[in-house]
């Protein structure tokens, strides 16, 4: 009978070198195979100095997109190493029993793979954390690490602590997260460096400043219980989530119920573009009341979703939230940028190695088939751009106009109807690249362009209207006086 491996997992204490148990120190010296989870904890330079050799895991941060991917390939990675090597330590920080999800991961996956887990705790730094923010445990406490929160969400009645606040676009993440359950100013405390003598910090904010302080891998916020009277921020979306809820229960509307994601694509265009021609009306109070009308069509959509049990609204706002983290490397990372020409370039690598399991996107990926026209054209062209397919300015592409003019003549006159759509196609697609290269919108000039002609069109109606006539009664002749007359009023401005 085979003799297990064996795998110690050590904890390394909150960080002061007192803290560090001395049978952990030893074992560490005296196995030949040390794994860290990270390398980002203080007692690591005095472990250095004492001689214990180390391999740090932290590359498996850059391998995977989720934190539920690196655990469980860190895990996959110790325990066959177990097998091969018979016996390892892999030391994490703080105790080994307290939010590490890669030792979870060991105790479970352990024994069915033939590796012992023998755990040696360590001191965790929650008692520090305790005694600093002068909480009594026993009251009822939540612990999560970051992104334990993010995925549940555990909010309400009882203090919060988050740990593993590591960097601002984290906080940011958070902090939306806790702004659907809190006031803005609900009073959170940030503590950097619990348990580790002489570099402690407590610092309490407001919940909306969180993302505006410095915090790194030691720090941890604890977030309060709500107090009678407190409510949630009033940009929460909560309450109308709920009015969705009510509408679909058993009991609430018979047509919200009926409703589909098909049947309602109809409606979220037209909530669409009521945003856009009050945006153009420049009345803000409409504007308002036409952002809520198509805000409900985004509940409307993930309540149904939902319902089927394929995502939820948490998930549509951490979505959303941590592509454009992801997308802002300038903002939120390290990065820098010239100008807002170098941000879209940016955005569009970014974009491209977003495919699946890194699979290179096409630059045209993710143009909508059911754009407008002109926009997805234009939207085409601008794409296209960015690897250098491009006229050199906006005479090549009003060139390209005349000669795209001659084909359809020429397709015209030959009388086939296909080469003929086709060359109208292209056209128009050369007259948007033209717009685009003269920093103009191609929608918007047509749409101008409709505007203007429906306003003469109106003045044609009501003219002929006062000089009792219809115009389907009058002459063509007619008609070019009124259109003249039309347009002479606009230049007039009347």
């Amino acid at each position: 009978m085979s003799v297990p491996a064996i795998i110690y997992v050590l904890g390394l204490g909150p960080g002061d070198p007192l803290d560090l148990p001395t049978r952990n120190l030893s074992l560490m010296r005296s196995v030949n195979s040390v794994y860290l989870r990270t390398t980002q904890h203080p007692v690591i330079p005095y472990l250095q100095s004492e001689g214990v050799r180390m391999h740090s895991l932290g590359h498996f941060y850059e391998k995977y997109d989720s934190f539920e991917q690196v655990y469980s390939a860190m895990a996959d990675f110790l325990l066959k190493e177990a097998q091969k090597e018979r016996t390892l330590t892999f030391a994490v920080p703080g105790s080994p029993l307290v939010g590490e999800a890669v030792v979870r991961m060991l105790r479970d996956q352990g024994p069915a793979n033939g590796v012992n887990i023998k755990i040696f705790p360590a001191p965790g730094f929650l008692d520090s954390l305790y005694q600093l923010l002068e909480i009594d445990p026993g009251e009822g406490i939540v612990i999560a690490d970051s992104f334990q929160f993010l995925e549940n969400e555990k909010c309400g009645g009882t203090g919060l602590i988050i740990m593993q606040l590591y960097s601002p676009a984290l906080a940011s993440e958070v902090k939306l997260t806790l702004m659907e359950h809190y006031p803005d100013d609900h009073q959170v405390v940030l503590v950097r460096a619990a348990g580790v003598k002489a570099k402690e910090k407590v610092l309490k904010i407001p919940l909306y400043k969180l993302d505006r302080q410095d915090v790194d891998y030691l720090t941890t916020l604890y977030v309060p219980p709500l107090v009678t009277g407190e409510k949630p921020s009033s940009n929460s979306i909560a309450p109308l989530v709920e009015v969705m809820d009510n509408l679909l229960s058993p009991e609430g509307c018979p047509w919200d119920r009926q409703q589909t994601h098909q049947s309602l694509k109809k409606y979220l265009i037209e909530e669409t573009y009521e945003v856009i021609d009050t945006i153009d009306e420049g009345n803000m109070h409409k504007l308002c009341e036409e952002l809520g009308d198509l805000l409900l069509q985004i509940v409307f959509h993930t309540a149904l979703a939902e319902r089927a049990g394929k995502f939820t609204m948490s998930q549509v706002v951490s979505g959303i939230t941590k592509k454009m983290i992801h997308r802002h490397p300038h903002v939120f990372g390290k990065a820098t940028v010239e100008d807002a020409a170098e941000v879209l370039e940016n955005w569009e690598a970014i974009k491209q190695r977003e495919g699946d399991e890194g699979e290179l996107k096409s630059l045209l990926a993710g143009v909508p088939r059911y754009l407008p026209a002109l926009q997805r054209a234009q939207k085409v062209q601008s794409k296209a751009s960015l690897v250098g397919f491009d006229w050199p300015d906006a005479g090549g592409a009003a060139l390209k106009v005349e000669e795209e003019w001659r084909e359809v003549k020429a397709a015209w006159k030959k009388g086939d109807q296909g080469e003929l759509q086709q060359e109208i196609g292209d056209f128009f697609f050369a007259a948007v690249n033209t717009c685009r290269l003269l920093q103009l919108d191609a929608e918007e000039m047509l749409r101008m362009a409709v505007d203007k002609f429906m306003n003469r069109f109106c003045f044609m109606e009501r003219k002929a209207q006062k000089l009792g006539l219809q115009l389907a009664e009058m002459s063509l002749s007619q008609l070019d006086n009124l259109w003249e007359e039309a347009k002479s009023r606009e230049k007039e401005g009347q």
